[in-house]
């Protein structure tokens, strides 16, 4: 019985010519030309995953959610960094994973309290 190179499933046909190729080179003494190939292909597939894992982590590390502290409208932001309220248009410093209100030196930045009139007729 003999089997025809031809007659194999393309599969097949594919891998066993690559595994004949690498035997080939490596015994003409070229063993380092699979070697250095195997190693270009396996850093062309380890390093779009290790980007994407940087990139998410990055991502954590620097990305805040927290309200603006005027409106108390929730939205993101890179820390450290200066922005702007999507909602009421107040710019905003983020510090510390939180929202800060951008003032001049020497502003007093004042909470209001509102109290109900009936409180103060007592």
């Amino acid at each position: 019985m003999t089997l025809k190179f031809a007659s194999l499933n393309p599969t097949l046909r594919f891998w066993l010519t690559i595994l004949v190729v690498t035997w080939l080179l490596g015994v003409l003494g070229l063993g380092w030309l699979v070697q250095s190939v195997a190693i270009l292909l396996l850093i062309l597939m380890v390093t779009p995953v290790l980007l994407v894992v940087g990139l998410q982590l990055w991502l954590r590390w620097t990305l805040v959610t927290a309200a603006c502290p005027v409106c108390r409208f929730e939205f993101s932001s890179l820390n450290n960094t200066q922005t702007q309220c999507p909602a009421c248009g107040e710019v905003l410093v983020v510090r510390d994973r939180q929202f800060q209100r951008l003032t001049p030196p020497g502003t007093i930045d004042v909470t209001a309290v509102e109290v109900n009139a009936s409180v103060i007729d007592d």
